[in-house]
């Protein structure tokens, strides 16, 4: 990131990364005064919040334990009204925490505690939560049961390495904006690409690209189409056609836009060929053969709410034109949520474009602010987290179901797993209930364990609902 220079009477202002972008900052005692990246051609506007988080009412700023753990012990509680927190010192937050750290080890091992950190709380390396908790946990406690995958893209991630190759390649390595401002024709987009979401990217950005793209590429002629429950799911810049959709029934447009190339004779039968394999099968799936349903767009329109002869058209555009067929990281949010990002890779193989400047798939285009860039190869220096010798783990959109379920089977990947038995929960960073899918069950799930401990810099849910303290303090539910 180029540093800034910026200055005024008061003092130097420091050069920052995060999340939202690049920035300047200053402190003059009193408030925090912010500076977007002068290279920034659209600064989120995120970054205004920085000014007034040191001093916002809800940081907590004292070690803070919950009085029913602190009067009884740990174990599971029903966190009732009026059970609220008493501020400790250092040196009782600290004790406190070793010896229930110890108690869980030594009595149940290091497979009764879950790393819960998620990895959003700051753009850093050694500030980085998730990489200091998971550190500290192998090295303290022997390890501990983690997380894998993501809740924006717990689906897509598992999916696509069996269909179509490594996710980061497809999410990331794949078609820039630059090849989109210079050879696409058509942008068909299923859940759109809302601008708020590529103001953000893990780790930090300088550039926020995508508006001047989709400005630049709408004036040589490329057409955006947004295939989403929502109106303002594309900037106004991308002058987008949107269709409204009813929500869950994106699987059903694009297999109807995929029988319309194959009974219009559209589908690129050298590519589906030489590239794919399987299609034979699906193909008889499409046609009705092993369930008496074509799958037409008279069949989808009913289904989706989209007009039959709308999918026909846009199957026909998506073969005439250099095309792009993108999928949001909403779309796969759900039970069978890896259906939509195999349906529209099978749709995108049936055009015939994968591997074209600017044409063919892209999953969660738009989605961050890093997708659709020029892949940057200069590693950067991470923080050790030495060996966790605990091999148990859950899809971290699990969580509940391991707290409320301890020793049933799930299955994942082709795989049946049981789930621990967690007495200890430690969460660093993050806050699930601004993730997870049905926040009351996980507000029970997290009174199933004797103990959570949460760092944190503010009274989020997550903090209110277990325990708190603020930034690396440790705290006891």
């Amino acid at each position: 990131m180029t540093h800034s220079n910026a200055t005024d009477r008061d003092g130097a202002f420091a050069t920052h990364s995060a999340h939202w972008g690049a920035f300047s900052a200053r402190w003059d005692g009193q408030d925090v005064s912010i500076l977007p990246y002068a290279g920034d051609p659209a600064p989120s506007p995120i970054l205004a919040n920085f000014k007034g988080a040191l001093r916002h009412k809800a940081r907590i700023l004292k070690p803070m334990v919950r009085r029913n753990w602190l009067e009884r012990g740990p174990g599971p509680q029903r966190r009732e009204i009026g059970d609220d927190f008493v501020e400790c010192g250092w040196d009782t937050a600290l004790d406190l925490l070793a010896g229930e750290l110890a108690r869980v080890r030594d009595n149940f091992g290091s497979r009764a505690i879950y790393g819960g950190s998620y990895g959003w709380a700051s753009a850093g390396r050694f500030h980085h939560a998730q990489s200091q908790i998971h550190r500290f946990l192998n090295l303290v406690c022997g390890g501990y049961v983690r997380s894998v995958n993501s809740y924006s893209a717990g689906a897509s991630s598992v999916i696509l390495p069996h269909v179509m190759g490594p996710f980061e390649a497809l999410s990331r390595r794949n078609v820039t904006w630059d090849q989109v401002c210079t050879h696409t024709d058509v942008v068909l987009a299923f859940g759109g690409m809302p601008i708020k979401n590529s103001m953000i990217a893990s780790g930090g950005l300088s550039r926020h690209v995508e508006p001047d793209a989709m400005r630049e590429a709408v004036k040589r002629g490329t057409r955006f189409i947004s295939i989403s429950p929502l109106r303002d799911d594309f900037p106004a810049e991308a002058k987008a056609e949107w269709i409204p959709i009813r929500p869950g029934t994106d699987v059903a447009v694009m297999l109807a836009m995929a029988h319309t190339l194959l009974a219009e004779n559209l589908c690129d039968r050298a590519f589906v060929d030489r590239y794919t394999t399987g299609f034979d099968v699906f193909e008889r799936y499409l046609r009705g053969d092993s369930d008496a349903q074509p799958k037409h767009a008279d069949w989808a329109a009913a289904i989706s709410g989209i007009a039959a002869d709308r999918i026909r058209d846009i199957a026909r555009l998506l073969v005439r034109n250099r095309s792009l067929i993108a999928v949001a990281h909403a779309l796969q949010r759900a039970q069978y949520g890896e259906q939509p990002v195999w349906a529209a890779a099978v749709l995108a193989a049936m055009v015939g474009q994968v591997g074209l400047p600017g044409g063919g798939y892209n999953y969660a285009l738009g989605a961050m602010g890093h997708t659709g860039r020029r892949v940057n190869a200069v590693p950067i220096p991470t923080m050790p987290q030495g060996t966790n010798p605990v091999r148990e783990f859950i899809p971290v959109a699990r969580i509940s179901d391991m707290l409320l379920n301890p020793g049933a089977s799930f299955a994942y990947n082709g795989r049946e797993l049981q789930y621990p038995d967690i007495k200890l929960v430690y969460w660093a960073g993050g806050n699930p209930f601004h993730h997870h899918q049905d926040i009351h069950r996980l507000g029970q799930a997290f009174a199933r364990p004797d103990t959570i401990v949460v760092h944190e810099l503010a009274w989020t849910a997550m903090a209110r609902s277990a325990a708190s303290g603020p930034a690396a303090f440790p705290m006891l539910q």
